[in-house]
């Protein structure tokens, strides 16, 4: 098949059937009902703590060990022993900022991005403790919408500059939860460590946020050459899990332990999870991978993102088409206006102008429409939005519409519909 059975996707969700019009897809996924399935069978049948010898706590065990291979495959990671478990992105983030304070020097500079604070937010602290330096990478305006202000993204041609002799991390994102711009992250990598090299970095290390990318391309840290990645389970159909990506040499050479004295992880994850993660959670994970790769007659998840891509491009295009046709309504679209392989469904827009209107009232007018689900905000990429000029009021932000896989088309143009009926 060449195409994604939409029908055949939107049965492995359980909650589609209510008719409800999930269009905050970047907040969160819906839930697999397989997962749902391995989380209760979890707890109704090996509910017990791990590592003994009796046979129960064995089959948990084990369980676990799946969970660790299923983010692995994800992330295409060389080994369950690089994969780290956890509640969420921001706290995995801060656990390893914190493993990682001991190999940070007061001369070092840490460059991230004014996007997700998951990925600045850990760093700016480290640097205050450390007495580090951080600089930003800000995201510019895009040559193709030059009448646009608002359309801007992370360029490489900013980045560069900021790296110095002193560069001892980059932080950024394989995608913009706000502005759905996808990166080229093997790029951008390359020309890090090049231009490290260039200025004789004493130590250079990359971290990639990839929460916003993972539900709609495929990921891979060997090909990429970072040394950190994470991404959110519970944005890839999965339970309210993330995981973290930490490359082997990274593990024993950058981090020191955050367990308990006398365990001996230096080289295993349960170096940055105290207490370990809910394991429950890490064997729902489980049903994620045989899903995605369930979507392509291969069995690839290759093959299953590329089929995912391709529907979601005619989402994206159909939302684009309608936003950039409201221009003289004083619509601009927030990041990239045009379809394509770097840009995700993950649509923002204001309304400025003698007419504006603000986000948070173009949402209360889906609200009173009801059975669609949109929002409005900074979305946590605080400083992305307060930069944006003209300026915009950051607690109204922008208005947030993101589609995924089992989106339809037949939803964006009621989406659509709604926009046309507002905007008059």
């Amino acid at each position: 098949m060449t195409t994604l059975d939409i029908a055949r996707v939107r049965s492995s969700f359980p909650a589609l059937a209510s008719g409800f019009l999930y269009a905050d897809n970047a907040g969160g996924s819906q839930c697999l009902a397989d997962t749902v399935a391995r989380i209760s069978d979890y707890l109704l049948n090996t509910n017990t703590q791990p590592g003994a010898d009796y046979a129960v706590s064995a089959k948990t065990t084990a369980r676990l060990a799946e969970g660790a291979e299923a983010a692995r495959e994800l992330f295409n990671a060389a080994s369950v022993n690089e994969v780290v478990y956890g509640s969420c992105s921001t706290m995995l983030v801060e656990n390893l900022s914190r493993a990682m304070e001991a190999d940070v020097l007061e001369t070092d500079e840490i460059i991230i991005t004014g996007e997700h604070e998951s990925n600045c937010g850990a760093w700016k602290r480290l640097c205050v403790r450390r007495g580090a330096s951080v600089k930003i990478w800000p995201a510019t305006q895009l040559s193709a919408s030059p009448n646009n202000t608002y359309a801007v993204g992370l360029q490489i041609d900013a980045l560069l500059p900021l790296i110095t002799g002193n560069t001892r991390l980059v932080a950024f994102p394989a995608c913009s939860n706000v502005l759905g711009s996808v990166a080229d992250v093997a790029g951008i990598v390359r020309a890090i460590r090049q231009r490290a090299a260039e200025v004789g970095a004493r130590k250079i290390e990359v971290i990639v946020d990839c929460v916003a990318y993972a539900p709609h391309r495929l990921m891979d840290v060997r090909a990429w050459d970072v040394d950190y990645c994470y991404f959110s389970m519970y944005k890839v159909y999965g339970p309210h899990a993330s995981a973290l990506y930490v490359r082997a040499p990274a593990m024993t050479g950058s981090l020191t332990s955050l367990a308990h004295h006398f365990l001996k992880v230096d080289m295993k994850p349960y170096k940055l999870q105290p207490g370990g993660p809910g394991y429950e959670l890490v064997y729902g994970c489980t049903a994620v991978p045989p899903y995605l790769r369930g979507l392509a007659a291969s069995g690839t998840l290759a093959d299953a993102f590329a089929l995912i891509a391709t529907h979601e491009q005619k989402l994206v295009g159909l939302m684009l088409d309608c936003l950039r046709s409201k221009h003289a309504r004083g619509v601009r679209i927030v990041g990239d206006e045009f379809a394509g392989p770097s840009r995700v469904p993950t649509i923002s827009f204001v309304v400025v102008g003698e007419r504006a209107m603000r986000s948070e009232d173009m949402v209360a007018a889906f609200d009173a429409k009801g059975g669609v689900g949109i929002r409005y905000g900074h979305f946590y990429a605080y400083t992305l939005v307060d930069s944006l000029e003209p300026k915009l009021d950051v607690d109204d932000g922008v208005v947030r519409i993101s589609f995924v896989h089992y989106s339809t088309v037949e939803e964006v143009m009621r989406v659509i519909h709604i926009l046309e009926e507002v905007l008059v």
